[in-house]
């Protein structure tokens, strides 16, 4: 496994929805990593929270940590996780070129309770608030501030790994897994 060096820095307003912007980070993630791989298949991530058209991603500090958990308190929000597949040796279907690549993203309401501030700062204070997008990991203490969850749990984490699998499976079918090997 190799992570991406890829700068997540491209335009959001350039796209349409949040979730349109994690697929295209997480397919760059993807290239850039595919570029120097010798894989079969490279699969790139990226999860965005949605706060009514407000793109939270990675906190750059306690504050922004502060600031982006105190908007989600008591609040019903969306994580977004985009998915690129790169197979740097099968070809495209339409354009014949290398690599192919497919894309998709799910998408997963999340609801929070009211978190008081100090809560919230105790949480930052522990350090689980950084490298996560909206400033939190609902597998970890932040779970807490979680009063529902509609659709999937391991999308809020950061891979909807059903979608996924399912996504895998019909690529198999269609023997791409076949072609990306030779």
């Amino acid at each position: 496994m190799r992570a991406s060096t890829f700068d997540e820095n491209l335009d959001k307003s350039s796209f349409s929805t949040a979730s349109a912007y994690a697929t295209a980070t997480a397919l760059q993630k993807a290239l850039e990593v595919a570029t120097d791989s010798n894989a079969h298949l490279v699969i790139g991530a990226d999860t965005v929270v949605d706060l009514d058209g407000d793109v939270l991603e990675k906190p750059a500090d306690a504050q922004d940590a502060v600031r982006m958990l105190s908007k989600l308190s008591g609040t019903r929000h969306c994580v977004h996780t985009g998915v690129a597949l790169v197979f740097p040796r099968a070809r495209d279907p339409v354009t014949h070129a290398c690599p192919r690549v497919v894309t998709f993203s799910e998408s997963t309401r999340v609801t929070f309770g009211r978190v008081p501030p100090a809560a919230i700062a105790a949480y930052v204070a522990t350090g689980d608030a950084f490298g996560k997008a909206g400033a939190y990991g609902v597998q970890g203490a932040a779970g807490s501030f979680v009063t529902g969850i509609e659709g999937c749990y391991h999308n809020v984490v950061g891979l909807p790994l059903h979608r996924l699998s399912a996504e895998l499976l019909a690529l198999i079918d269609a023997g791409v897994l076949d072609e990306a090997k030779t």
